[in-house]
């Protein structure tokens, strides 16, 4: 059965493999991508794959608020349904690591935007659908004023690593909070040090193969075994659900965090 499953972040790397297997099995995939010229291109050679599903595009800067609410609206417009949504879309290591609402630019891809996307667009997706949250291996404890933007993170590291933790936060509050009257919302650690551009410019290593990565994320949109997961977190290094940073098992926590998120946004979007 074909279904329509929009990928964040998918011009290279995992997102770009994902949607390859994805497309290649004859769904729907919508793409997403900073980049309109490297967005096209990754549409066309989609588009040309054998047997493949159909391919479509979105040109979205997640690093403003203002265009991922254009992005969802421009999905909405298009779409009745959505089955999946995979929140890979991320950043680690930046020549600009302050948007222009001076927020940190990891909290700001990594943890705002998705949480924003998700919000806009569970109306298409339904309680039968799903929602993947890229979180990582790398999970520290956040500090609220950080991703408030009210305080600076100098490390490339420290900055992803809170963010990712903040991603994992959301997605298990947002999915306890919402029951069975939303899509299975879940994070997912597709494999560490996984051969992306962001492992190779943040860790100067080769990496091991993203298709790791990428057939976890096509396992967890498609099959039986995540249909359940809402509220949960799957390590792909150790192959099972499994338990995150503690502070996301900690609703107190937790929705402070969403808190935070939802006074920026207030903020933000007018």
């Amino acid at each position: 059965m074909q279904k329509t499953i929009l990928i964040t972040g998918s011009t290279d790397g995992i997102g770009l493999e994902t949607a390859r297997m994805l497309a290649l099995q004859g769904h729907h995939v919508l793409l997403h991508g900073r980049n309109p010229v490297k967005l096209e291109e990754v549409e066309k050679n989609l588009s040309e794959l054998p047997d493949g599903g159909h391919v479509e595009s979105y040109v979205s800067d997640f690093s403003r608020m203002s265009d991922v609410e254009k992005f969802a609206n421009a999905v909405a417009e298009q779409h009745t349904q959505l089955d999946v949504l995979i929140n890979n879309a991320g950043v680690f290591k930046t020549a600009e690591p302050i948007t222009q609402n001076g927020l940190d630019v990891r909290f700001a891809v990594n943890t705002i935007a998705p949480y924003l996307l998700t919000k806009r667009l569970l109306p298409l997706i339904g309680a039968s659908g799903r929602v993947i949250n890229l979180s990582s291996a790398a999970q520290s404890p956040v500090d609220p004023e950080a991703l408030a933007g009210r305080v600076r993170l100098f490390d490339d590291f420290t900055a992803y690593a809170q963010s990712k933790l903040a991603l994992t936060m959301w997605s298990r509050s947002m999915a306890l909070s919402l029951k069975d009257e939303a899509p299975a919302i879940f994070a997912v650690n597709p494999g560490s040090l996984l051969g992306t551009k962001m492992v190779k410019q943040g860790f100067g290593v080769a990496g091991n193969d993203i298709c790791i990565g990428a057939e976890i994320l096509t396992r967890a949109a498609l099959t039986d075994e995540f249909a359940k997961a809402s509220g949960l977190y799957f390590d792909n290094d150790s192959g099972q659900f499994d338990s995150p940073h503690l502070d996301a098992l900690n609703p107190q926590k937790s929705e402070s965090i969403v808190q935070v998120i939802e006074a920026i946004l207030a903020e933000i979007i007018q």
